[in-house]
This record gives structure tokens, C-alpha cells and sequence, in this order.
């Protein structure tokens, strides 16, 4: 109660945001994805309830959409610079690819020994099921306005162009995810050959540069802010679908795929 005591002075707080999952736009009733949408309220609520002397990411993610990644990042960079509030991360398994793009828009990046950090690459993966379809008999018919249109279709023979168009893209996003890790890491960044798409584990991330230090929220933040630290913790709300169970069947798929990117890490 003594933060309602007249000429008291209240101990101070952390706004904790956990941003867990793999990150993917919204759409689907059951998902847990980490997305600009899902996030926004959750973040803009943390920075401006109460008077935080700090906000700490709890993050745990495999990574995902590279554009989810930049809008989450970029909101949390915004209100931290309006609002003049330090920025914390701390990294639970991983932080890898998108996962380590919502890690810089802390001010500090904390690990765990064995934390998974890294993955800053782009990648795509998918199925050619030409071989299968003429052993069943089966032929595909597409019609398109525009030679490109159906470019890297999984039911024909795969071209190199489009391999070569899609090379030009992906090192687009990746140009754009070495851009925003050297702005927010700057001098302490190791070297240039952080980004290949390889992984360091704990003190190895903080060698290189991609990470600040190993610790743990509660006593790292007890240790910048005093042992009366308090933590307010902000988290993605369960729709009423997901309560409900409602669209389980839909999200098999998604569930498959978040498992195969979580997978890549040996989680």
C-alpha cells in the first residue's frame, strides 16, 4: 500500500514484456504468433503504466516473419526513445534469426549459459512434388498474366531463375537485418562475421558481441535498480478462441510449422 501514501516514495518497477513464440502475422484463431497486432497493446501498456524505471524483454523465439520482427522491434525503440525508458532484453532458449531482431531493441541483451543467439540470415524452404505427381498420373494446369507469376512452383520442375530471383530477394531482407543488428550493437560487435546465419551459445554471444552479458532478470534488474525492485508483468492476452479450443483443427498445420523452426535449435 505504501505507493498510495502521501510524500512516500514507492520502490521502484520493471515493466516485464514476454514475447514468446515463433513470430508470423496474425490470422488464425488459435495461434500464439508473435506479431505487431498481438503485441501492440501488451508493449504500449508497459511503457506507460505507472512510472517504469525500466522495461525488460523476456525473450524466448526461433524467429519468423522478418517484417513482424522490424514493426514489434521498432515500437518497442519508439516509446523507449519517447519516453526516455532503458530497454532491457533478457534471452530465455533462444533468441535466433527474427527471434535476435526483437533482442536489439534492448539497450543491453542479457544470456543464459546456454542460450541460443543468433541465426541473423534468411531462408526459405519448401517441397517439389513434380516426380510424385507423374508417377500418379496427375498434371498440373496454371494459367498466368505475367511469365513470373507462378515463380518456385512446388508442382513443376524448379528454374534457375527463379532460384536466382529469390537469392536477390532474400539478400535484400538480410542486407535490412545486418543493417538494424550493427545500428543497435554498433562498436560492440566482434567482427563481420557474425552474419552467416551461424549460432553462439551463452558467453560465446556475449564474446562476439551479439550479447552483453550472462544473467537473469530478477537479479540483474535487483542489481541496477535495488534490492526493493518490484516487476510488473505484461503479457499476450488468450483470445476466446484459444480458450474455447475453437479452430484446433485449423492450426495443425501452423503447429507443424512452428515445431520444425523450434526444431532447428534442438528445442
Amino acid at each position: 500500500m505504501m505507493k498510495y501514501v502521501p510524500f512516500t516514495k514507492s520502490p521502484p518497477f520493471v515493466s516485464v514484456i514476454r514475447l514468446s513464440g515463433t513470430i508470423a502475422s496474425g490470422g488464425r484463431f488459435g495461434a500464439s504468433n508473435l506479431n505487431d497486432t498481438g503485441t501492440s497493446a501488451t508493449i504500449e501498456r508497459a511503457f506507460s503504466k505507472g512510472k517504469p524505471k525500466a522495461v525488460a524483454l523476456v525473450i524466448n523465439s526461433p524467429g519468423g516473419s522478418p517484417v513482424q520482427s522490424s514493426l514489434i522491434a521498432a515500437r518497442i525503440r519508439r516509446l523507449a526513445d519517447e519516453k526516455q525508458i532503458p530497454v532491457y532484453g533478457f534471452v530465455e532458449d533462444v533468441a535466433a534469426s527474427g527471434g535476435y531482431w526483437l533482442a536489439t531493441a534492448a539497450d543491453e541483451i542479457f544470456v543464459d549459459s546456454s542460450s541460443i543467439v543468433g541465426s541473423i540470415g534468411v531462408i526459405s524452404a519448401s517441397f517439389g512434388f513434380t516426380g510424385l505427381m507423374e508417377q500418379h498420373g496427375i498434371e498440373r494446369r496454371v494459367h498466368t498474366a505475367g511469365k513470373d507469376k507462378s515463380m518456385l512452383d512446388p508442382f513443376r520442375a524448379e528454374r534457375p531463375q527463379d532460384v536466382k530471383r529469390l537469392k536477390a530477394l532474400q539478400a535484400q531482407i538480410h542486407d535490412s537485418f545486418v543493417a538494424q543488428v550493427k545500428s543497435r550493437r554498433g562498436d560492440r560487435l566482434l567482427d563481420e562475421d557474425l552474419f552467416t546465419g551461424e549460432i553462439w551459445i551463452g558467453a560465446k554471444s556475449v564474446e562476439v558481441g551479439l550479447a552483453d552479458g550472462i544473467g537473469h532478470i530478477v537479479p540483474k534488474m535487483k542489481e541496477i535498480f535495488g534490492d526493493k525492485t518490484r516487476f510488473a508483468v505484461h503479457g499476450q492476452k488468450r483470445s476466446i478462441w484459444q480458450r474455447f479450443g475453437v479452430g484446433i483443427a485449423a492450426d495443425v498445420l501452423a503447429s507443424v510449422e512452428d515445431r520444425a523452426l523450434w526444431a532447428q535449435y534442438g528445442l
